[in-house]
């Protein structure tokens, strides 16, 4: 299992379905990167969401390449990359489309800091 503040790698369907089951669990807020090798904002976008991850510990952040996973990939509709989805208790609660940096950080504090408060 990976480390807190670190963005883990997803690279098979039981991977994933283990990831999700925890988050119910837990009931954290999990981000997913839906990304692809070949994708050029997918590239600028990853080292982002790494410095995002280390001073968020309290966020469980997850890569997904849509070419290794496409059974994943087509399960939660992704047709653009990067997609990033916000989980919470296994359930979609908000999306970015897109290499945007500050969107992505802004949506990535307002869930994580209402997953924080549901749990006091």
């Amino acid at each position: 299992m990976a480390e807190e503040g670190q963005v883990i790698g997803v690279h098979s369907v039981s991977e994933w379905k283990e990831h999700l089951q925890k988050g119910k669990e837990t009931g954290k807020l999990i981000v997913v990167d839906f990304t692809a090798s070949w994708c050029g904002p997918c590239r600028f976008i990853g080292p982002v969401l790494v410095e995002i991850a280390k001073k968020m510990t309290h966020v469980t952040f997850l890569k997904v390449d849509v070419d290794e996973l496409e059974s994943v990939s087509r399960e939660w509709e992704i047709e653009a990359m990067p997609t990033f989805l916000f989980l919470k208790e296994g359930k979609l609660v908000d999306k970015v489309v897109g290499a945007k940096k500050e969107e992505l950080h802004a949506k990535i504090i307002e869930h994580a800091n209402a997953a924080a408060g549901s749990s006091i």
